[in-house]
């Protein structure tokens, strides 16, 4: 609505259901690493229901890439099904593979794992039922071995709860309830890109800019 009003260039900065800018700056960042998009890898561990799971499906159903999104079965059951067949059709077209599992060993052969927050603003009164149904995905280093890619990648859209030095993560801890989706020992890792994604998102999101003016 707002575009077909506004006269001038709109684009998607962050809606509940996309993030399409953010996808920009993971998949320059994976080209960076690997040297191309087709083929690669992508598991994505959480409530792939909303915006990031919804993009990160979409950008690799175009690119042909593989993406795995994992969480627990209550959650991954209500992935949005227009979303889901459109993706199918365009993973049709360019070779890409797209999964849906509730199995932690779909991270096998995985190029890039993919961590979010488990609770978004103004979601704080679920993070203990969202901490309970989703702690089973945290990336620890054992998730990264299940891989059985020494050169697999993390990332993370960020901010990213990965110890309890923030006020909100230290709280919930005094709490008896830890709202980590990833370890510090991974997030700060030889495998974590995230600062490198963060920078990317600089880089993209001036090329969106330039591409519109």
């Amino acid at each position: 609505e707002l575009a077909q009003y506004a006269g001038v260039p709109v684009f998607n900065g962050l809606t509940d259901e996309f993030h399409p800018t953010q996808i920009l700056a993971d998949f320059l960042t994976i080209q960076e690493h690997f040297g191309t998009l087709r083929g690669v890898k992508l598991v994505y561990l959480g409530d792939a229901r909303f915006n990031m799971g919804n993009s990160l499906m979409v950008g690799c159903a175009k690119m042909g890439m593989h993406f795995v999104g994992i969480g627990p079965k209550s959650l991954i059951d209500g992935i949005d099904q227009k979303i889901m067949q459109e993706v199918q059709r365009v993973a049709a077209q360019t070779g890409a593979k797209i999964e849906i599992s509730d199995d932690m060993r779909a991270v096998e052969g995985a190029d890039v794992i993919y961590g979010d927050i488990w609770a978004s603003m103004g979601e704080e009164a679920l993070i203990p039922e969202r901490v309970k149904l989703l702690t089973p995905n945290r990336v620890t280093e054992e998730v990264l071995k299940m891989t059985n890619n020494p050169n697999v990648l993390y990332l993370h859209c960020l901010p990213s709860f990965h110890d309890f030095n923030t006020k909100l993560a230290a709280e919930w801890k005094e709490k008896g309830v830890d709202i980590r989706e990833v370890t510090d020992e991974v997030f700060r890792g030889p495998h974590s890109v995230v600062f490198d994604e963060a920078e990317n998102r600089m880089h993209t999101i001036k090329a969106v800019m330039v591409a519109t003016l």
